[in-house]
């Protein structure tokens, strides 16, 4: 079964970190996605832009209106995903403590539903 692992952290705290502790977060986040794709559970991963550089797309009766953000009122910010292949919850929350976001936040793990009819299928 699929997983997502939603990383989560505080933007300000991880900017202030000395880029020496940042690189080493990211060299271990890409050791691990190797290490999960040596055991064929890699699906994919990646971190994400500050939110700053997002943008919102609401549709509200058929019209479209778009914001900067998210910026939403939380201390944590979406930071990044992993997709994994887990045999069971169990096994996708023991991925998700080895992601070294965690140590700074949190790691939000979701099954993700299987539907048909998408492409690549």
């Amino acid at each position: 079964m699929k997983y997502l692992l939603l990383v989560h952290h505080n933007e300000d705290i991880f900017t202030r970190m000395p880029e020496g502790a940042r690189e080493d977060m990211l060299a271990e986040s890409i050791q691990l996605c190797h290490q999960l794709d040596s055991n064929g559970q890699y699906v994919h991963a990646s971190p994400l832009q500050p939110e700053a550089t997002g943008s919102i797309v609401r549709v509200r009766d058929g019209k479209s209106t778009v914001t900067d953000g998210p910026f939403m009122e939380t201390k944590e910010q979406l930071a990044g995903y992993f997709l994994i292949d887990a045999r069971d919850r169990d096994e996708a929350v023991a991925i998700a403590s080895r992601v070294p976001g965690a140590r700074i936040g949190t790691v939000e793990v979701r099954p993700v539903r299987e539907i048909s009819g998408l492409p690549g299928e």
